[in-house]
């Protein structure tokens, strides 16, 4: 059975992710969550927590990952510090690759940057390390349009009510697909934990 670690995103501590986590577990695989402080550490210090995490697993199986929102900032860090990692796939789900116009609106002020912490440091403002890894990454969006970001920003084009599907894309991910979904819904809507399954397994996603 292969392992699969779930990194959520920000100021959340991973139970979260428990639905997803089932749901994956269902599809035959070992799941387990890593937790890390979202505001008071950098993603790059959180990237050096999970390969700390990850030396628990058999360096001769395959390891998954799949991170929700800044999750996946912290993922691309991790193989970008320590780029010898074993097969696995990567799913993101709305992550703000290309940086979040959120954070951006909030960083403005002195309570914005407060909540926001270290997260912005090479990550949620951008500076993320490029992705060069080998193994597929696929990245999920929403479009939902229900969040509170809607009223901190004008979106441009879709969203999930928190990031843009423009801020999802990232060079170098292997599939891109657009889901139906709020920011948060995306970990609970059942046709995305069939896209992750699906892509754990072959590295791709289901077209119809």
């Amino acid at each position: 059975m292969e392992n699969v670690v779930f990194i959520h995103g920000l100021w959340m501590l991973g139970i979260d992710m428990a639905l997803l986590r089932h749901r994956t577990r269902q599809c035959g695989f070992k799941v387990h969550q890593f937790s890390y402080s979202t505001v008071r550490n950098t993603p790059a210090e959180s990237a050096t927590q999970l390969q700390a995490y990850i030396q628990q697993f058999n360096p001769e199986q395959p390891l998954h990952f799949v991170a929700h929102s800044l999750g996946g900032l912290i993922v691309r860090h991790l193989f970008h510090l320590y780029p010898q990692q074993r097969y696995g796939n990567v799913l993101t789900l709305g992550t703000p690759h290309e940086g979040s116009a959120v954070a951006e609106y909030l960083v403005q002020f002195a309570w914005g940057r407060f909540i926001l912490g270290k997260s912005v440091q090479q990550g949620l403002l951008g500076g993320v390390p490029e992705w060069r890894a080998n193994n597929p990454l696929g990245v999920i969006a929403g479009a939902g349009r229900m969040g509170l970001g809607r009223l901190l920003t004008q979106f441009k084009g879709e969203n999930d009510g928190t990031v843009a599907v423009s801020e999802t894309i990232l060079n170098g991910a292997t599939e891109h697909t657009i889901a139906p979904c709020s920011h948060m819904g995306l970990i609970y809507n059942k046709a995305v934990a069939e896209q992750v399954c699906v892509f754990l397994k072959l590295g791709h996603f289901s077209h119809p």
